[in-house]
């Protein structure tokens, strides 16, 4: 499908508008037959759909499709298509309807809304009996208000009640998109302060983002609050870019560091990924006591390069930690582990202990068979 449509694309700039949208329409159709019949865990098939969905307004545009049946197609696509998780943008369709096409959008909007009944609440919108039509109504509703350039009709839409940090971020975000930087960097500032949860963490991502593009000199403020308040080895290392390598040393990296030894996984791989500093990574790994094994494994791949026998310790623990669950997957990661160990220990005083090691945990483990087919496939003794 994803192959289908890089043709379907590349081939759009130079084919005939009319034969375009025929068969993207046509592709669209077929693939939302396929979609609402196959299992899409994996998402390939959605992207797919979501790749014809913004396609088929820019060539509805070009072939100068008739407004009246491109209307009546997205009204049974919206209310009655096959699926109901795939939305249309009237925005993105604009172009295609042009003013009267959009006025009589908006007005059979109007009319599927009438035969719905009374509005439902929020809170009682997903127990209603026409929760996808609301649902619809109220993503056209928002994507008009955008269309429109409407400040009021957007906080509207948009933030609604305000209850929720997402939909100040929401708000934000259209702002952006009609241009109004400055309410987009104060609803996304908004969503921010919210509150100390999920949304208003990723909303401080989305804020900074704009910060950092559209007034940089108050960037490195931003970072520093966002990190005092989520510390993490993410928030850190934005800070740290926003501080630059002149500014970092005396000015933020003792409190970043007393702020992450609180935090021993966030601390090493700050120190590991952003300061690419191996050693004092390995060094905080045993001073703040880390037990985070996947932090290990990866501290270890880069500190053997420094210390090879110095790893040994660290990974033979890895290995016991592995062997604790009766997992195929887990056999193979610990053999990987101990023939990793051999070699590292080749020529040293340390070979025969590990081959003592690897002795005794097939001794231990005798009656595990996988595993020890797993130990032989990695050729150890």
């Amino acid at each position: 499908m994803h192959d289908a449509v890089d043709i379907l694309d590349a081939a759009v700039p130079t084919a005939d508008p009319a034969e375009a949208y025929s068969v993207t329409h046509k592709a669209l159709g077929s693939a939302i037959k396929v979609i609402s019949r196959a299992d899409d865990s994996s998402g390939i098939i959605g992207d797919a759909c979501r790749r014809l969905l913004e396609l088929h307004p820019k060539v509805a545009a070009a072939a100068n499709v008739p407004a009246a049946k491109l209307i009546n197609w997205m009204m049974t696509f919206q209310f009655d298509g096959d699926v109901d998780y795939f939305t249309l943008d009237p925005v993105a369709y604009a172009p295609a309807l042009g003013e009267a096409g959009i006025v009589t959008y908006r007005a059979r909007l109007t009319q599927i809304e009438a035969g719905l009944g009374q509005h439902p609440s929020q809170a009682d919108r997903w127990t209603s009996g026409h929760s996808h039509e609301w649902f619809t109504l109220e993503w056209n509703a928002r994507r008009l208000a955008v269309l429109d350039r409407d400040i009021d009709a957007i906080i509207a839409t948009h933030a609604r009640d305000r209850r929720v940090a997402a939909w100040l971020q929401d708000t934000a975000e259209a702002f952006q998109e009609i241009g109004q930087t400055d309410l987009a960097i104060d609803w996304a500032k908004q969503a921010t302060d919210f509150d100390d949860g999920h949304q208003s963490r990723r909303a401080a991502d989305y804020w900074c983002a704009l910060l950092d593009e559209h007034r940089p000199h108050e960037s490195l403020p931003a970072r520093l609050l966002v990190f005092r308040r989520w510390p993490s080895a993410t928030t850190a290392a934005h800070l740290h870019a926003a501080a630059g390598t002149a500014s970092w040393p005396g000015g933020y990296q003792a409190e970043v560091m007393t702020t992450l030894a609180s935090r021993p996984r966030d601390a090493v791989m700050f120190a590991l990924r952003t300061l690419r500093d191996v050693e004092f990574a390995w060094d905080l790994a045993h001073s703040l006591a880390l037990t985070d094994d996947p932090t290990w494994s990866e501290l270890v791949k880069a500190y053997e390069k420094i210390d090879p026998l110095a790893v040994l310790p660290v990974l033979q623990r890895l290995v016991e930690s592995e062997l604790v669950a009766t997992n195929a997957q887990n056999y193979r990661f610990a053999a990987r582990r101990l023939a990793k160990m051999r070699r590292l220990a080749a020529g040293s005083d340390h070979a025969e202990a590990v081959d003592t090691l690897i002795a005794e945990l097939r001794d231990t483990h005798r009656r595990r068979p996988r595993l020890q087919q797993e130990f032989d496939r990695a050729g150890l003794p």
